[in-house]
């Protein structure tokens, strides 16, 4: 769900040339109170911001995003890519060491490769691959059957990461491998529904030829002896956490919780904007709303002010899927499905849908508040309509699986998206097809064909712009805003905790 580091506030600003405020202490236990627990942390099926953050310290990937969300090799030292965009050869660090202590060679990222085209959700990413090739054990060869511009712009993915397990994990299912990669951190304890500890992997191996960290990839260092995710769903328990030293870093600080830190000089609030961007996800396999012409009602009906004002978030509208400052972002070409607030419109739709009261489900969670009133919002709007409306609170998890696996009874629910409107349209497009569960639409399929045939710029911004309005007419998902975050954390105790879209505590230390 990710660049627009020129939009980041003057805080995020700072990624690029952090300031240490002393040389690094090594130890110590970190608490971090966070929303809730993972689903799971197998990564090639994880897609939830809370099983990425812990994902991100325990494996790694050939190539990652850095601070400006470009492509840097991790575990690959070299990358090449021959002139037809066809085959991508990337040279193997040497001597890294999985938790086991086992070393990574080519054998296990091909078991990785293979794995993945079976498991993942992203699948469909390497629908395109000829075959993988082994040359030797620090070699390893994707030749693809037709070219691919953004290939390794793909492979950069920190949603469905392309993490690299042990070959022995090649045949293991969905959700059921050993938590064992080359991170930084390994894990320790998971209790679910609880807590969950990783713990420094004094084996790890970082990548000595950058000069520090640099977002997900570069040299990444652990001082901490470990840290502890307290799953702590209830906002004014983080904050109150926070408040009594049972905590030293919490996240999802709600705007009018935040105030309680006023005075406080010890606590340091960061806002990281652009964080995510939140959006309605139609489902189009479940009746009603199989119909689009339902759809556009749904879309139709949604008023932008009363949903964010109810939200307690930090947000600004925006019509776009991309924010301005990428080279995709089609100017006002997509206001015209955005913020409508028509009833009548959507009246005249439904009317032509041949609409006759079919109950219609808005599912939401009861761990993100934004996520839930925004649903709660929408029951109103649409119910002034003349939709008959049924609101599911379910936890996250839940929620989030439903969503992925069209699993459940629902037609609308809500999610953000982080990397994805940041990294683009290779970013988008499992989203597209997934959480609304898009299938046998040939003009979407058309479209990204295009983006990833074009060795040229502007073909793939024009294909883009074809995909987009596909989306937003066809209202497989509705846009809300662009969100921001808000993250809290006891300066007095911690040191050098950097804003990232991603919450990540290596090269963090306490005083």
């Amino acid at each position: 769900m990710i660049t627009a580091l020129g939009r980041l506030t003057a805080l995020l600003g700072a990624l690029a040339t952090p300031l240490h405020a002393a040389e690094p202490n090594r130890g110590g236990s970190l608490v971090y109170a966070y929303l809730s627990g993972p689903g799971t942390l197998d990564p090639h099926v994880a897609s939830s911001l809370v099983e990425l953050e812990v994902i991100h310290h325990l494996f790694e990937p050939l190539v990652a995003i850095d601070n400006n969300y470009n492509a840097r090799p991790v575990l690959a030292s070299k990358i090449e890519t021959s002139a037809d965009a066809t085959v991508f050869t990337f040279t193997l660090r040497k001597g890294v060491k999985f938790h086991n202590g086992k070393e990574m060679t080519s054998a296990d990222v091909l078991a990785s490769f293979e794995r993945y085209r079976k498991v993942s959700p992203n699948a469909s990413v390497l629908a395109d691959v000829d075959g993988f090739e082994t040359p030797d054990p620090y070699g390893f060869v994707i030749r693809l059957k037709k070219p691919n511009a953004v290939f390794v712009d793909v492979l950069k993915s920190p949603v469905y990461p392309f993490e690299i397990l042990p070959a022995e994990q090649k045949d293991k299912a969905a959700r059921e491998i050993d938590i064992i990669g080359t991170g930084p951190f390994m894990l320790g304890e998971w209790v679910k529904d609880s807590h969950l500890v990783i713990k420094r992997f004094d084996g790890y191996v970082p990548d000595e030829s950058a000069p520090g960290p640099d977002g997900l990839a570069g040299r990444r260092t652990a001082y901490l002896d470990q840290v502890r995710y307290n799953f702590v769903p209830e906002a004014n328990a983080r904050v109150a956490a926070l408040q009594t030293g049972n905590a030293d870093v919490i996240g999802d600080v709600p705007r009018d919780l935040a105030k309680r830190f006023d005075g406080q000089a010890n606590i340091t609030t960061q806002q990281i904007f652009p964080y995510c961007m939140q959006v309605f996800v139609v489902n189009t396999q479940a009746a009603p709303t199989t119909n689009p012409l339902v759809r556009q009602a749904i879309e139709a009906v949604v008023n932008i002010d009363d949903i964010t004002g109810a939200m307690g978030q930090i947000s600004r509208p925006g019509h776009s899927l991309v924010y301005a400052s990428s080279p995709y972002y089609q100017g006002d070409a997509m206001k015209p499905y955005y913020d409508q607030r028509n009833p009548a419109k959507a009246k005249e739709l439904l009317k032509q849908a041949g609409y006759n009261g079919e109950k219609i489900v808005l599912q939401t969670n009861s761990n993100y508040p934004n996520f839930r009133d925004a649903i709660l919002v929408l029951s109103e709007q649409m119910k002034d309509a003349g939709f008959n409306v049924a609101v599911d609170i379910v936890d996250w998890t839940t929620n989030a699986s439903n969503m992925q696996r069209g699993t459940g009874v629902w037609n609308v629910s809500t999610t953000g998206y982080c990397s994805n409107p940041l990294l683009g349209p290779q970013q988008w497009k499992v989203m597209f097809y997934t959480f609304p569960h898009v299938k046998d639409d040939h003009v979407l399929d058309a479209a990204y064909d295009a983006f990833y045939a074009s060795l040229d710029p502007q073909k793939r911004i024009a294909a883009w712009a074809d995909i987009e309005k596909r989306v937003l007419e066809q209202a497989y998902m509705i846009k809300i805003a662009d969100m921001g975050t808000m993250r809290s954390y006891n300066a007095a105790k911690v040191v050098n905790f950097m804003p990232y879209y991603i919450v990540h505590f290596w090269d963090v230390w306490l005083k």
